[in-house]
């Protein structure tokens, strides 16, 4: 404001002295032209013009001068005041190279290193730091162009570019993201060693209109681990393969969610970046299969910091059961019952060192007819939990228990067994029981790395794997356990990039009681956009 003071002075001040010259210019004219008797009297006026104009612009020019002066003894006075600044950051270990430095970069040789009393105040500059980053980077969003729909509803493109660099030991069912170890033939490879990008994923959010009251939004999640085509080198041509898509109507404190999503009475997942075409632990202790879907979801708040969440809905009943075309959809076991599969959640969350605990407990029920008035159910009930411990540590996992489970990925993939041909009418089919879970360790080193440890285990009841002399599934039926465990980092350097370190360590065990292990070292690097 003092500075546009400042030009206004100044503009005034050159005002004048261009008044004045052309107050000269026209006594001069005047002077040359006006006749001898009234040549004195107009000298006169001119010489008083002069006189007036004169005072006016040291007036002006002292002002303009008394301006100046204050500017730059507030000029001093600020320069004082970053000093002071200084010198307090200084005081409690924080040299200015550090606070200049938000990418995490080492200040000069020579600098200070903070006391343990400080380290405090460092995480939190470091904190600030990068909500400054995030904040600049939405801020530069609003200039970037946006992909315009045809309803003109804004239309968000984001996603991961991520390429997995993996070495396996042992012979599993997939090279990449490898779920179960499998019985070694003499052919088979003893290991192998690859490259991916097929685990890269891109979606779309698109943000609607209000409807009663309700904010409208839709998003899809699509990969590229549909499959390979058949052609030569196809594995470095992943098909694109839909993952997930729902449509949300948002109240206050109620939101409604119909489409295609993860399982919400199971609804945590290990942290890993080398596994996300399957979650991490799929047929390990993790129900995850991605099902349509229509849900209703109600939060009450009881304080502050307490709240209950109620979520119920209806399912497509999956069982597990490949397609039995390519290009028509029949109708499944579960499908065949004629009525969806039911489920509930039950949350109790509680803000405790500024971080969530939440507590949940879910069911499941689904009908199956498995043809010749062959009906069973299918349920399971499911708990799942997330513990902050400390300011660093994260305690999470999730534990099921239940039958007919193989839609969800219970009972490593099985929903039944059967005694023979499930063609035929005399062929027995009973649901196969299953308990499963896992559990996680969560170490937060600083705001951008993480380590995280976790187990888990599928294990399908005994009794019924021996329930028939020969049994029969559309997948393996003599596996009896399947286990997994992991150990990871997860290092942010900008929160648009991911780099990735694992470890996996799988072992399967058959009803016989043999088994067989595998081993994966993944290493991962990708860009989010």
């Amino acid at each position: 404001m003092r500075v546009i003071t400042l030009f206004s002075w100044i503009r005034n001040a050159f005002a004048a002295i261009a008044m004045f010259m052309m107050s000269s210019l026209a006594a001069g004219q005047d002077a040359a032209t006006a006749s001898p008797p009234s040549q004195a009297g107009s000298r006169d006026d001119n010489i008083r013009e002069l006189q007036a104009q004169m005072s006016e612009l040291k007036s002006v020019l002292a002002e303009v001068r008394a301006e100046m002066l204050r500017s730059h003894t507030e000029t001093i006075e600020l320069r004082q005041e970053l000093q002071t600044t200084r010198q307090q950051l200084a005081a409690i270990g924080l040299s200015t190279n550090n606070v200049s430095h938000p990418t995490g970069e080492a200040g000069p040789p020579g600098s200070v290193m903070a006391s343990p009393q400080s380290q405090g105040g460092e995480e939190t500059i470091q904190k600030l730091e990068e909500e400054q980053q995030l904040s600049n980077a939405k801020l530069k969003e609003l200039h970037q162009a946006k992909v315009e729909s045809a309803s003109k509803y804004p239309v968000r493109l984001s996603g991961l570019i991520l390429l997995n660099l993996f070495s396996n030991r042992g012979v599993v069912n997939n090279l990449d993201y490898p779920t179960l170890v499998v019985p070694d033939r003499p052919i088979d490879s003893r290991g192998g060693f690859g490259a991916s990008l097929r685990q890269s994923l891109f979606g779309l959010e698109i943000f609607g209109p209000r409807v009663r009251g309700a904010r409208v939004s839709a998003d899809v999640q699509f990969d590229f681990a549909g499959g390979f085509p058949n052609a030569l080198d196809g594995v470095t041509m992943g098909l694109l393969r839909l993952r997930t898509g729902v449509i949300r109507m948002e109240w206050p404190n109620t939101t409604l969610v119909a489409g295609q999503d993860i399982p919400f009475f199971s609804p945590l997942s290990p942290s890993s970046i080398a596994s996300l075409a399957l979650p991490a632990f799929s047929y390990a202790g993790n129900l995850w299969t991605w099902t349509p879907q229509v849900r209703l979801e109600h939060r009450f708040e009881f304080t502050n910091n307490s709240s209950v969440l109620l979520q119920a809905g209806i399912l497509d009943p999956l069982t597990g059961e490949p397609p039995i075309s390519q290009f028509l959809r029949v109708p499944q076991a579960g499908e065949a019952s004629r009525q969806p599969a039911y489920a509930a959640r039950v949350a109790w969350s509680r803000r405790i060192l500024n971080r969530q605990l939440t507590l949940g407990m879910g069911g499941y029920y689904s009908r199956q007819d498995w043809g010749f008035h062959r009906t069973l159910d299918g349920w399971a009930g499911t708990s799942d939990w997330t513990i902050p411990v400390g300011n660093r540590w994260e305690l999470s996992g999730e534990f099921y228990r239940g039958r007919a489970l193989g839609g969800l990925g219970g009972g490593i993939g099985r929903s039944v067994l059967s005694s023979g041909p499930i063609t035929d009418p005399r062929t027995q089919v009973r649901g196969l029981n299953a308990t499963g879970g896992w559990a996680q360790v969560k170490f937060r080193q600083t705001e951008k790395l993480e380590w995280n440890a976790a187990f888990g285990q599928d294990n399908s009841l005994a009794q019924d794997l021996r329930r028939f002399s020969i049994s029969q599934s559309y997948f393996d039926p003599s596996l009896a356990r399947n286990r997994s465990s992991l150990l990871n980092f997860i290092y942010r350097p900008r929160s648009d990039l991911l780099i990735s370190g694992e470890y996996r360590r799988l072992r399967t065990f058959t009803i016989q009681g043999d088994s067989d292990k595998a081993d994966q070292i993944n290493l991962s690097m990708g860009v989010l956009f």
